[in-house]
């Protein structure tokens, strides 16, 4: 099966790792090209432009956000460059318009297209764990499925129309981050009374909490250590609960957590900590609790 790969960032770079590794044949494309020299000593083959890897049975985007996705298939004709075979597996986390827009766009020109944004984080992404939500034909999903398969560990169908998928992969998230933002109080206010944040959190997320969305974060807050080239950042959480809100307005839907916790965020990226993991949400309440 012949692969091409548009976007190496921090969980996109892992997955194609994974898909190299298990001998398909990969071609590779990043803005910043520097990014795909690990991948091509491992045995992929590097395009000179994103239309380069869309000749293939499977092109996969893992692109940053709508506007990356929208520049690189305008700019590099990427719908037209597709082989009538392939299957464009769009797998970033994307808005509900984007992906309405980016099916119609591939229906009209006689492509094929799918959402599977994942869910996980670049360690995750590492070990093949992601999950992996999917909406499309079935029959586009199944020809997709073995690159899917490798880079996850399960596949979750979620219907016929693309955004479908994404709609889950938003409410996912907002979910993560209002679960990051209610840890980061609670550690907060023990904190208040001499409970050291550590023994807190390794209390709840060994008992009540105990899931991967509190347990991956945890480590973090407990040592106040937010500096993880690996994690989700902030600024992305920010973008994703925008992006969530958004969907929620669409249908006239109130989500007052979320509008709160975007405040939150907003602080956090007022003071400059948007380039931190999410974790880092921890020390908006922290500030506000007068907490060294």
């Amino acid at each position: 099966m012949k692969i091409g790969f548009i976007g190496l960032g921090a969980i996109g770079t892992p997955m194609a790792q994974n898909l190299v590794a298990a001998d398909f044949d990969v071609t590779v494309w990043n803005r910043s090209a520097d990014k795909c020299a690990p991948l091509v000593e491992a045995g992929a083959t590097q395009a000179d432009t994103p239309a380069g890897c869309a000749a293939c049975d499977v092109m996969i985007t893992m692109l940053a956000d709508d506007d990356a996705l929208a520049s690189v298939v305008a700019e590099h004709g990427l719908i037209e460059a597709m082989g009538d075979d392939t299957v464009h597996v769009n797998m970033a986390t994307v808005s509900v318009a984007c992906a309405r827009d980016m099916a119609d766009r591939h229906e009209k020109a006689g492509k094929t297209y799918i959402s599977a944004p994942v869910l996980g984080r670049p360690d995750i992404a590492k070990a093949a764990k992601l999950n992996i939500v999917t909406a499309g034909a079935d029959a586009a999903i199944e020809r997709a499925r073995p690159a899917l398969d490798t880079m996850g560990a399960k596949v979750w169908p979620a219907g016929s129309e693309p955004y479908r998928a994404n709609v889950i992969k938003l409410a996912t998230n907002y979910m993560l981050m209002t679960a990051v933002e209610t840890m980061g109080e609670a550690a907060a206010m023990t904190a208040k009374y001499g409970i050291e944040p550590g023994d807190f959190l390794d209390i709840i997320t060994h008992s009540v909490f105990a899931a991967p969305a509190y347990q991956g974060y945890a480590p973090a807050m407990a040592k106040r250590d937010y500096d993880n080239p690996e994690g989700f950042k902030l600024k992305l959480g920010a973008k994703d609960m925008d992006l969530a809100l958004a969907a929620a307005r669409a249908e006239n839907m109130a989500m007052p957590v979320g509008a709160a916790v975007r405040e939150r965020l907003s602080e956090a990226l007022a003071a400059g900590e948007g380039e931190l993991d999410l974790s880092a949400l921890a020390e908006v309440s922290r500030r506000h609790g007068h907490l060294d």
